[in-house]
């Protein structure tokens, strides 16, 4: 294959010898346990005590927990995956690098323009809601401190733009250290979200669980843009509840699970990748998806889903409200602002790592990816990313950009796992730490049902999503294209050297 096609490939060996450029090398010292922290630290955020309530009352009702069992099936397909390439393919860049080996640079820089839109986006949005989080603990504890600094014509909210400037620096001064700090907010709310789902099961009341699965209803009328694109394209009248209801719900609180493909990001700052790599990765699933489902079981079984559905912004602390446990309040906002707060650090942790993999290649700036000699880690990319997400957290309103998070994250999952029937076929020679069963049957399922996920999410975000890529599209073509490493003649294009197919 020519140096000038968009699909030329780079190869794992050449993947790996990227990793020995002392001006742009990452440390190895991570574990397992701080790969299973990573994740579990991303996924429990605030979402664990308000994505599935609102699920279950806008969507699904009790089935929520349906909901909740399909998209950590889903996730754990594709993380699989993930797993099997990251101990194949230990260098930082995730589904980027993945699909750089497999489909080609075109493809390759898709998925990375998509997966900085996730993490960017992510960051930010997070960000912005532990500002909000701040201000709500700030008045259940009495403490009277504006939130909000008037900087002439512009709003600028403190909280946002201090959280992600703390967590900006200890990242630039390493990752271990970021990890250290990272697991002591991680084990403080799981205690925290330990202690609610217990209290709450003092509440649990059987009949709150009937109907299981509501019968459908039409949903509240809403311009095409708004509906499901699935909806919109096959001209179905919207509806909520019923098996449609556990579907859109499952599109849903998928939002609960992103953040897995974060810590593949970290498989080059991995001590003995090939054996921590899946068992972090997994480790952590498991972890995340208990703690979900058993949340969902006590916000659903304390309160009746219709009750929740009439809250404007149904919660856990809705559901405690309503059976009069005003106090979880004040517990859950310290759980919220701590959940939240290690979150922002695994997102700014994987952006840097996205936009580091594909400035090495020439992609982006080459400048961007140098590491200190000191501290291992690309400090000015590091700070220039914080100092991104600060600006559009602290001054934007991000949040409405919400759903773009998931479709940047399934799109990455679906090239992530038809990735590898591609690379087994192509590669069979490689060592591999993990390996995904029944291939190429289950990672054909997992890109499937994360395609369907995304046709769940509506009109709107795809156009957004469409307008994201043509901008991605235009920046390639422009740059990424001219200056590739691989397109220069500086990294050998493997494609005519790969072993023949089996059978061939």
């Amino acid at each position: 294959m020519s140096n000038r096609s968009i699909l030329r490939r780079k190869s794992v060996e050449d993947s790996l010898a990227t990793t020995d450029d002392p001006d742009r090398s990452l440390k190895r010292d991570l574990t397992a346990w701080d790969l299973a922290v990573l994740g579990v630290a991303v996924a429990v955020g605030a979402g664990i005590f308000s994505v599935g309530a609102t699920a279950a009352a806008n969507h699904a009702g009790p089935a929520v927990i349906i909901s909740f069992l399909i998209a950590s099936v889903v996730c754990a397909l594709a993380i699989m995956c993930y797993a099997e390439f990251a101990s194949t393919l230990p260098v930082a860049g995730s589904a980027y690098t993945f699909s750089y080996a497999t489909a080609g640079e075109f493809v390759a820089w898709i998925i990375g323009w998509d997966l900085i839109l996730e993490m960017l986006l992510a960051a930010a949005v997070i960000a912005k809601f532990w500002g909000v989080y701040l201000s709500d603990a700030f008045g259940l504890f009495g403490i009277d401190v504006p939130t909000t600094v008037h900087l002439g014509p512009v709003d600028l909210e403190w909280g946002p733009v201090l959280v992600v400037g703390v967590f900006t620096a200890l990242l630039a001064v390493g990752t271990k250290l970021s990890t250290r700090v990272n697991s002591v907010f991680t084990i403080i709310k799981v205690g925290i979200t330990l202690f609610v789902i217990v209290v709450g099961f003092f509440y649990v009341r059987a009949e709150n669980y009937t109907p299981f699965v509501p019968p459908s209803e039409p949903a509240a009328s809403e311009s095409g843009l708004h509906q499901p694109l699935f909806a919109f394209l096959s001209g179905f009248d919207p509806s909520t509840y019923g098996v449609m209801g556990i579907l859109s719900g499952a599109a849903l609180v998928f939002f609960a699970f992103i953040g897995f493909d974060v810590v593949a990001t970290t498989a080059e700052e991995t001590k003995n990748p090939q054996r921590a790599v899946p068992r972090g990765i997994l480790g952590g699933l498991a972890i995340v998806t208990v703690l979900y489902i058993l949340v969902t079981v006590v916000v659903t079984g304390m309160v009746s889903y219709t009750d929740l559905a009439a809250s404007e912004s149904p919660s856990l602390t809705t559901a405690f409200v309503l059976v009069g446990a005003d106090w979880a309040g004040k517990v859950i906002s310290i759980g919220i602002l701590v959940g939240l707060t290690s979150v922002i650090m695994v997102l700014l942790l994987g952006l840097t790592r996205i936009v580091f993999a594909m400035s090495r290649d020439g992609l982006l700036p080459r400048g961007v990816s140098r590491t200190s000699h000191r501290y291992k880690t690309p400090i000015r990319l590091q700070v220039g990313a914080g100092v991104v997400v600060a600006l559009i957290a602290g001054l934007s309103k991000v949040e409405l950009l919400e759903e773009m998070i998931n479709i940047g994250t399934l799109s990455a999952f679906v090239l992530v796992s038809f990735g590898i029937p591609i690379l087994r076929r192509t590669r069979p020679d490689l060592t591999r730490g993990f390996r995904v069963p029944w291939s190429p049957v289950l990672p054909i399922v997992s890109g499937v049902a994360c395609l369907w996920l995304m046709s769940n999410l509506t009109t709107l975000t795809w156009l957004r999503f469409a307008a994201w890529l043509a901008l991605g599209i235009v920046i390639y073509a422009v740059y990424s294209y001219r200056h590739s490493r691989i397109g220069r003649g500086e990294a050998p294009d493997p494609a005519d050297d790969l072993p023949a197919p089996a059978g061939h």
